[in-house]
């Protein structure tokens, strides 16, 4: 199995499914964690040298987070209802807490923090949405944290990608700090599967192919991209969502397409 591709488990007694940090990764700005909460359980944790955004994948939550709380959090039963999540942006050196009202499904993305950013309530409405791509490679975009929002290195987006369609295709990458050309941008992908039973595809490769993965992914698997190429192709029949969380020495999204594939954009 590719050192690139975490498998879904149980979750342990605390309810932690997923954990990647710099230290496991190998590299040096995202974590990721996925939490899977029975009513009742809570999680907390201080932010200290990052900062953190709570995403509610599903269900309901109470959250703290620095002076402020929020109860029963949470809009939608899990991602394929067509709705936008509320999210919590934490920055650095504050403190949070959440409690699972429901059955909870909880992101806690990671980068280094900094800056003078407040607490705060990312709610759906607030979530910018778009469709991109033309025939079978439309996907449907919710951008939680993206670039033009405060934040000190921390960009979180969802994405919906319907059955049979491609998704972060043509080929692209983000592993070179040349802005405005190019940004260095590591990469974690949480993924989703509707119908639970399907299956997708995804391929991280680099140009000279000294990483060439192909992977197959399953109900909540976790991707990790510390570099090149990335696509996704849902298998038909199967709608596949995934999280991005994305992180590097400067907060802008730039990438280069593949050279091959530039023909498609066109």
């Amino acid at each position: 199995m590719s050192e690139l591709l975490l498998r879904h488990h149980a979750p342990d007694a605390s309810g932690l499914v997923h954990r990647v940090t710099p230290e496991s990764a190998g590299w040096s700005y995202v974590g990721f964690e996925l939490w899977r909460l029975r009513p009742g359980q809570r999680i907390a944790a201080a932010t200290g040298e990052r900062e953190a955004c709570l995403v509610i994948v599903g269900g309901k939550a109470d959250i703290t987070a620095g002076a402020q709380s929020w109860q029963g959090l949470g809009d939608r039963n899990g991602p394929f209802e067509g709705k936008s999540p509320c999210s919590i942006y934490v920055p650095w050196h504050e403190e949070f807490a959440a409690t699972a009202v429901t059955d909870l499904e909880l992101a806690v993305c990671w980068s280094p923090g900094g800056g003078d950013f407040p607490v705060r309530l990312i709610p759906p409405e607030a979530v910018a949405t778009s469709s991109r791509g033309k025939g079978s490679n439309v996907r449907h975009v919710r951008d939680i944290l993206p670039e033009g929002e405060p934040a000190h290195s921390l960009l979180v987006v969802e994405v919906i990608t319907p059955g049979g369609n491609w998704s972060s295709y043509p080929p692209h990458k983000h592993d070179v700090d040349n802005p405005p050309e190019e940004s260095l941008l590591e990469e974690t992908y949480y993924h989703r599967v509707n119908p639970s039973q399907g299956f997708a595809l995804q391929r991280v490769y680099t140009d000279d192919r000294s990483l060439d993965a192909a992977l197959v992914v399953e109900d909540g698997d976790v991707v990790l991209v510390p570099r090149g190429y990335h696509p996704c192709a849902a298998a038909h029949g199967y709608d596949l969502y995934y999280l991005n969380v994305m992180a590097g020495p400067k907060r802008v999204w730039r990438f280069t397409t593949e050279a091959a594939h530039r023909w498609l954009t066109a």
